[in-house]
């Protein structure tokens, strides 16, 4: 496989990446679109047109977010659907109203997530990390299946992360039941099992028009930060003593570039199952380049099978 590059690079924008795409009459799902890197992506695809709906956890916080794109984008093709992610009941209702409408969707983007927190179990008995970031959105895009095969071809963006190099899969115990939790483990688990996700969703769907790529999308100081304190988040190098944010990161608009290329880049046409990062096919990971690239467990098809079908199991989904 040749690798895939684009004419983008670290410090693109997401406006920047969809300009000169049209996407009026395509359909968009973003999920966490009310803040951080999920702000910027909703404004580029509502840029090129496209109709978006935000799947969000808190509708009361969301709302005046999408007012304001709609004003600043000019475009009324916006808008909010509550969706947590952690409540598997609530991934159900979501995507029963979305198959109800009847419509096709052309693009699925898995952004939201939580790191780093401390151990909490969602109402399904999963640990909170992977069932929000992986397992959620699991269910999610099998649920929405049948919309996503209407709309052939159909794009699933995976929000993956560096972080994912810190932890494999434990199939033995990945809800942390037995083993002693550690924040950081279990958010790189969760963000490994993004990844695999998207290998595993574009092999079995992939004849049928639905492919999937993981996006890295860099360092950004968003919300996403919100269970760690400032004395850590120093210790690690990512703001210094005046609070001041490493020249490393990402601003917002940067940060959902690779997100946008994922989802509109005309050199991904066909293709799934890839790690992407600063729009492009991401390398993998060597000592000389130690801020960059993929471990070889985020790709590891034997993985990503198996995760499949544990995620089938603890949700209950099967995809046919």
């Amino acid at each position: 496989m040749s690798r895939v590059t684009s004419p983008f690079g670290a410090r693109s924008t997401a406006l920047e990446v969809i300009s000169g795409h049209d996407l009026r009459g395509r359909t968009a799902i973003l999920t966490g679109g009310a803040s951080g890197i999920g702000v910027e992506t909703a404004r580029a695809l509502l840029s090129a047109g496209a109709e978006v709906i935000l799947g969000v956890r808190d509708l009361g916080r969301a709302e005046p977010v999408a007012a304001r794109l709609r004003q600043e984008t000019g475009s009324d093709r916006l808008r909010t659907a509550a969706l947590d992610l952690g409540a598997l009941a609530s991934v159900r209702r979501f995507a029963a109203e979305f198959l109800a409408s009847g419509r096709p969707l052309h693009l699925l983007i898995n952004n939201a997530g939580i790191m780093a927190c401390p151990l909490a179990r969602t109402p399904e008995g999963f640990e909170s990390q992977l069932g929000t970031n992986h397992l959620g959105h699991f269910a999610l895009t099998v649920l929405l299946l049948p919309a996503l095969r209407a709309a052939a071809p159909a794009r699933v963006v995976s929000l993956s992360s560096s972080a994912h190099r810190r932890a494999d899969l434990d199939f033995t115990d990945l809800n942390y039941h037995s083993r002693p939790y550690d924040k950081w483990n279990a958010y790189g688990q969760s963000k490994t099992a993004n990844s695999l996700f998207a290998v595993e969703l574009s092999r079995r769907f992939g004849g049928a028009g639905v492919l999937a790529n993981a996006v890295m999308p860099g360092g950004i100081m968003t919300g996403l930060q919100q269970h760690l304190p400032q004395e850590e988040m120093r210790a690690a190098g990512w703001i210094d003593e005046n609070g001041k944010v490493h020249a490393a990161f990402k601003n917002a608009e940067q940060g959902a570039a690779t997100t946008i290329w994922a989802a509109v880049g005309p050199e991904l046409a066909g293709i799934g199952g890839r790690y992407l990062e600063d729009c492009q096919e991401a390398l993998p990971w060597v000592a000389e380049r130690p801020y960059a690239g993929y471990a070889p467990h985020a790709l590891a098809a034997d993985s990503a099978q198996r995760l499949w079908t544990v995620s089938e199991q603890l949700t209950g989904l099967a995809s046919g």
